[in-house]
């Protein structure tokens, strides 16, 4: 574990400091080592770097400090516990696993230790549903908006209808690879396309015949759920086999530069969905160039900034950061608890004018969140990769999912949660 000295935002209303928790803590749950570190060491960076732009520019939330404290998971789910029990003495603000494995292991103790859970587009989807579920978020969207989003975006490729089509799904052979298979067995009932489902083993290196059966039943589309070596692999079989690239489309965990780049021109065209912007040239660039990676205070060697994993750990961030400066405006004090950062969170509304004050149009979707609604709307944009240029292009605006397909799917797992766990469902009011 390593400890990093970090600052946020500063609070535009004014606030008088609170004893019990002087310093702001962000534990960051890290993977620098281990199948999976290409993405997540550049997501660990970015996360810090903004912690450390708010720090240099701003003079931290509130006037209160930041504290990120890093521990290594390698994502590996034992780890990650581990990591939670080290941890959640220093009262965490809000916990970022960045694992739908050690998310689903986190869910129980945090919900009775009281802490604050946010997993930024992966974990249960059904922790959407705030009634069931008041100390875990997953704003701003989740796999199965991935999945209504990715279809909807089909749909309109093709005319409105996918009558007929034929649609494989790739999927890391985990909790988070299978999280999709409901919503899209619904959307094949919906839409009348046919679906198949093929598993690929972790890490994913072996991919062969998974490739061999695509090759043979000729979907029209192949959707992916992949991660780490998975996803480049998948890419460079796609190639090989002459899979039409831009019938090929990742979840926004397999649209990164490292998905892309071992397959060199062969991985043109192929398309990823998002929830943050892609590239380096939003204006909240122009200061965390300024005060951290031309400064020589950033986290990693600054190779990563500006990728797409970079880029969704300064997303992580700034949504934490945004969090729990809305908890001090309303508990009116800087040292807030972990109770009270769950109650910013719970509140936490990002417009177009928010977004732009903070230098993130077109970067981030608008955020509003509620007691009943965990996870914002679920929107999600369609990028794709240019072989050429080796950069990620955006090809839609923010699309939102078909919440007459997903709400009901929330609320029928939320429940099965309560009648498995005992747990309660609260009241929440009515809006």
């Amino acid at each position: 574990m390593r400890l990093t000295g970090l600052a946020a935002l500063g609070l535009a209303a004014a606030v008088t400091a609170a004893p019990a928790f002087a310093e702001l803590n962000f534990p960051s749950l890290s993977y620098r080592t281990g199948p999976y570190a290409s993405g997540g060491a550049p997501f660990a960076d970015g996360y810090a770097d903004y912690f450390t732009l708010l720090n240099e520019r701003d003079g931290g939330i509130g006037g209160e400090k930041a504290v990120v404290t890093e521990c290594e998971t390698a994502y590996d789910t034992t780890r990650g516990v581990e990591c939670y029990e080290q941890l959640r003495e220093g009262k965490p603000l809000v916990l970022q696993p960045m694992s739908t494995g050690i998310t689903y292991q986190l869910i129980p103790k945090m919900t009775a230790d009281k802490l604050p859970l946010l997993t930024v587009g992966y974990g249960r989807t059904s922790a959407a549903d705030g009634s069931t579920f008041p100390w875990v978020f997953n704003f701003p969207a989740t796999y199965w908006d991935g999945a209504s989003v990715a279809i909807k975006y089909l749909l309109d490729e093709n005319g409105g209808s996918l009558e007929g089509k034929k649609i494989a799904l790739l999927y890391h052979n985990s909790a988070y690879g299978k999280e999709p298979i409901r919503t899209l067995e619904k959307l094949s009932e919906k839409y009348g396309f046919a679906l198949t489902t093929i598993p690929v083993d972790s890490p994913g290196q072996e991919q062969k015949s998974q490739w061999l059966q695509i090759r043979r039943e000729r979907p029209d589309y192949v959707l992916m759920w992949g991660w780490g070596v998975m996803n480049s692999v998948a890419v460079s079989e796609a190639a090989s086999i002459g899979f039409p690239m831009d019938h090929f489309i990742g979840i926004w965990w397999s649209g990164a530069e490292p998905d892309v780049l071992p397959a060199g021109a062969g991985a043109n065209g192929y398309k990823a969905l998002a929830f943050t912007g892609v590239g380096d040239h939003y204006k909240f660039y122009d200061d965390l160039r300024k005060y951290v990676v031309d400064a020589g205070k950033g986290a990693g060697d600054g190779s990563s900034v500006g990728t797409v994993q970079y880029n969704r750990g300064v997303f992580a961030a700034m949504l934490a950061a945004e969090s729990a400066r809305k908890a001090q405006a309303l508990s009116g004090h800087a040292g807030i608890t972990p109770e009270e950062m769950r109650d910013g969170m719970e509140a936490l509304s990002l417009d177009a004018a928010a977004l732009e004050a903070l230098g993130m149009t077109g970067f981030s979707p608008e955020i509003s969140v509620s007691c009943q609604n965990h996870r914002s709307k679920g929107k999600a944009m369609m990028t794709q990769w240019d072989a050429a240029a080796k950069k990620w292009v955006v090809l839609t605006d923010f699309i939102e999912p078909d919440d007459e397909v997903i709400w009901p799917l929330v609320e029928e797992d939320a429940a099965a949660f309560r009648s498995e766990s005992g747990v309660s469902q609260r009241e929440c009011p009515a809006g």
